[in-house]
């Protein structure tokens, strides 16, 4: 049994926690909570009526890597609205994208079809709840039809939102109407919040927190030029300028404005070009990752940014 899933919502390490306990996408804690207590009857050891060794260990594997981490991730607090505030942008993404997301199976199909979204995506995901786990070898296989359901009504009550047109309200002739409206403040998105912290954690040094903060803005907008250009800058403060070019190449490919990336990236392949013809200066071949200068100059990125003055 493959344990790999990437239909759906599977994509860039995206996990689908919903399809995985098979609830739908605006279920309440305390439907959450119910649910879990029936798959953890179904699958724990103690509660099983599993029989064979190899579908105990399946239902093991199961609860352990899956159905656990996903109760943990949408109980609680934090994590909820984190988790919730991704699937929302993605949602947004997919409706842009519709004309170009294809579906397999036959429920995502439907679903795409019908009059009433949110009536069928109930009826849907109750229906696959009553047999989810009957057959503990096909489990990873209806998780990735859940998650084709989730994406469908992700995509379509998006849409929705996007496309309905604001509501009219009846004017009052007497009522002076303002010449200027006031536009409303523009909400940070979930993304926005990842690169502000990243850059903030980049300025101060912390390079790991930074990176974790960029991936992570990465899984929500791919083609974001300023995250691209962020992460090559942490590769370049830890002289990894192979990864650094890497990510200016595409933050200017995908915006060839981007200020970061302008001033860096010609900086970096001057950089490449003279340490590929300096055979004093070694790299590891496993992380492409300069060697300390010996010279006291603060290395490469220390050259680039100042360094020692003789």
């Amino acid at each position: 049994m493959s344990s790999k899933i990437t239909s759906g919502l599977f994509t860039d390490d995206f996990i689908d926690h919903h399809a995985v306990l098979c609830v739908p996408i605006n279920a309440e804690i305390k439907e959450i909570r119910q649910r879990y207590l029936q798959i953890a009857q179904i699958l724990h050891p103690d509660t099983s009526n599993l029989a064979g060794d190899l579908e105990k260990q399946i239902a093991n594997s199961l609860l352990s890597k899956l159905v656990n981490p996903a109760y943990q991730k949408l109980t609680g607090e934090k994590k909820r609205r984190e988790y919730l505030l991704i699937l929302s942008q993605m949602g947004k993404r997919l409706a842009q994208e519709a004309a170009s997301i294809k579906v397999e199976t036959q429920l995502a199909k439907e679903l795409l079809a019908a009059a009433n979204v949110s009536v069928s995506y109930q009826k849907a995901i109750a229906q696959i709840a009553e047999t989810q786990f009957n057959d503990l070898q096909q489990a990873h296989k209806i998780i990735s039809e859940i998650s084709e359901l989730n994406l469908v009504y992700l995509m379509r009550t998006s849409e929705e939102l996007i496309t309905k047109p604001p509501s009219s309200q009846p004017h009052n002739p007497g009522q002076k109407l303002p010449s200027s409206p006031t536009l409303p403040l523009k909400e940070e998105s979930l993304t926005e919040k990842y690169l502000r912290r990243a850059q903030n954690l980049l300025e101060t040094d912390q390079l790991s927190q930074a990176t974790v903060e960029l991936q992570d803005a990465l899984k929500l907008e791919p083609r974001n030029s300023h995250c691209h250009s962020l992460m090559a800058m942490v590769y370049l403060k830890q002289n990894q300028l192979k990864m650094a070019k890497i990510h200016f190449d595409n933050a200017l490919k995908l915006n060839p404005n981007d200020n970061i990336a302008l001033e860096w990236k010609p900086k970096v392949d001057q950089a490449l070009g003279k340490t590929s013809s300096d055979s004093s200066v070694n790299y590891s071949p496993k992380n492409e990752e300069k060697q300390p200068d010996k010279s006291g100059n603060g290395g490469l990125f220390g050259g680039l940014f100042g360094g020692k003055k003789k």
